[in-house]
């Protein structure tokens, strides 16, 4: 095997350069071959420099330069914000103990104006208050990914869903906890 890679070695630089009278009168013709590596050492030259900068360029961002976390966290935003608005097991549990506690305290020498509330008020006002709390934390997340510099317009964009649907939430849970949408329902008399 070593033979003919010396044998072609040979071959290859006998070719490279050679005279040629008839078309550069008698001076020597770079082969093909060569022009290709000369060009392939250019375009190296330039692939190195282009990487050289984009390396100085994320290690001049940082660890923000990724935006990896705040892509994540635009999305926790959004998702603590859908969360706010539909509800969540923690606050179902919630409700359900403080029915519990409403009938225990009311069980047979409460009135029914005592009842509803603290039997569904109660409940319906803990089911809010859990729901407000993911709602604030859905804003806040979501105003953290936007106070954070040189974001991509995609997270920005998320971050700014996550911030209008917390906010909503928290109108909502808001209005729920105050009775501003719907009263507590009155006992006849």
């Amino acid at each position: 095997m070593r033979r003919m890679d010396t044998k072609t070695t040979e071959k290859t630089e006998e070719a490279a350069v050679r005279p040629d009278s008839e078309s550069t009168g008698g001076a020597a013709v770079t082969d093909g071959a060569d022009l290709t590596a000369e060009r392939g050492a250019d375009r190296d030259a330039e692939g190195d420099d282009e990487s050289a900068r984009d390396e100085a360029a994320v290690v001049a961002a940082g660890p923000e330069g990724t935006g990896v976390g705040a892509a994540a966290a635009a999305v926790v935003s959004a998702a603590l914000s859908v969360v706010a608005l539909t509800g969540t097991w923690t606050g179902r549990v919630v409700a359900e103990r403080e029915t519990l506690v409403g009938q225990i305290k009311t069980s047979g020498t409460g009135t029914p104006a005592q009842q509803i509330s603290e039997i569904y008020g109660d409940a319906w006002h803990s089911t809010a208050l859990v729901n407000g709390v993911f709602a604030l934390l859905a804003v806040l997340v979501a105003v953290l990914v936007l106070a954070l510099p040189r974001r991509p317009l995609r997270v920005r964009a998320i971050a700014v869903a996550g911030a209008v649907l917390g906010g909503l939430g928290l109108l909502l849970s808001a209005g729920t906890y105050f009775d501003l949408f719907l009263s507590l329902p009155t006992a006849g008399s």
